[in-house]
């Protein structure tokens, strides 16, 4: 008997086409507005994850000719001084979109300098009028993950009308925007986290299921329905009995392949459509400041 094996929901993919799209809008609008679109990426610290994430984001944005106003600050940096950055990059007008590395150093506030950024610099889609604008429907900068994963899902033209979507994970970057966009969608949302009761239950019901807490294989396959599209947004770094470390995601992916129609990679999934979403949302805020929407 054949054995079958889900589809590949490509993120890779489909960030370089959105990447070629930007490209080309950039090079036809740069003659008319007199300068690219421009992303400041603001890190403290030495994160190695954070410096790896902050290059590959400088990479896209050179791909697609946006400038890059990035700014690599030391450990000690205080609120303040950021606040002040922030400030002056709010009223730069060569910037598009701002965005602050997370995790930040223990003695600064993330929230507190989030709330300082112009909402409609908001690259990252987290400020508080940005999420209000979520939830009531209305048109703004949408988190970056979710809106990568609702773009997905759309290239694959996978149906979300009157679907059961489950949502593993209610964090303000991944699982509480991710419930709202599916909602938008038609979708029937549950929102399930670590103090579910039963969660396999839960997650055998979901048509559309998307994994967002940090757990390595936390999905197996005997809590998928069979024929479900499964998401993976967690980017777990684990160390092999070799002593070799690898990326893996919540979902056990060789199991849930069996079963699942659809399955995202990780890597290659999600975090290609986030920086995709990044760069889309910096673009977006350029053509709106040029009111060319």
């Amino acid at each position: 008997m054949e054995t079958k094996t889900a589809k590949l929901l490509d993120g890779k993919a489909l960030a370089e086409k959105i990447q070629q799209e930007l490209s080309d809008g950039v090079k036809e609008l740069q003659p008319q507005i007199g300068r690219p679109p421009g992303l400041a990426v603001l890190m403290v610290g030495d994160n190695p994850a954070s410096a790896a994430y902050v290059r590959g984001k400088e990479r896209a944005c050179q791909k697609v000719g946006i400038a890059s106003f990035g700014k690599h600050f030391p450990t000690q940096t205080t609120q303040a001084e950021l606040e002040e950055v922030i400030a002056a990059l709010n009223n730069d007008q060569r910037v598009d979109g701002i965005l602050v590395q997370l995790p930040l150093p223990n003695h600064l506030d993330a929230v507190g300098l989030l709330h300082q950024i112009e909402p409609d610099k908001d690259a990252d889609g987290l400020h508080p009028v940005n999420l209000g604008r979520l939830v009531r429907g209305e048109s703004g900068l949408r988190s970056c993950t979710p809106a990568g994963i609702m773009r997905l899902l759309q290239e694959y033209a996978i149906p979300l009308q009157g679907k059961q979507a489950v949502v593993v994970g209610r964090s303000i970057l991944v699982g509480k925007p991710m419930a709202l966009m599916l909602l938008e969608a038609d979708a029937t949302v549950t929102v399930a986290h670590s103090r579910s009761h039963d969660l396999p239950s839960i997650t055998k019901n979901a048509d559309i299921l998307i994994a967002a807490v940090g757990r390595p294989g936390l999905i197996t396959a005997e809590m998928v329905k069979p024929g479900a599209v499964v998401v993976d947004v967690g980017m777990n770094r684990v160390t092999n009995s070799d002593g070799n470390s690898r990326l893996v995601g919540d979902v056990d992916f060789e199991s849930t392949a069996k079963v699942a129609e659809y399955l995202t990679p990780v890597p290659g999934g999600v975090g290609p459509m986030t920086v995709a979403m990044l760069l889309q949302n910096t673009f977006s805020s350029y053509l709106r400041t040029n009111q060319k929407l």
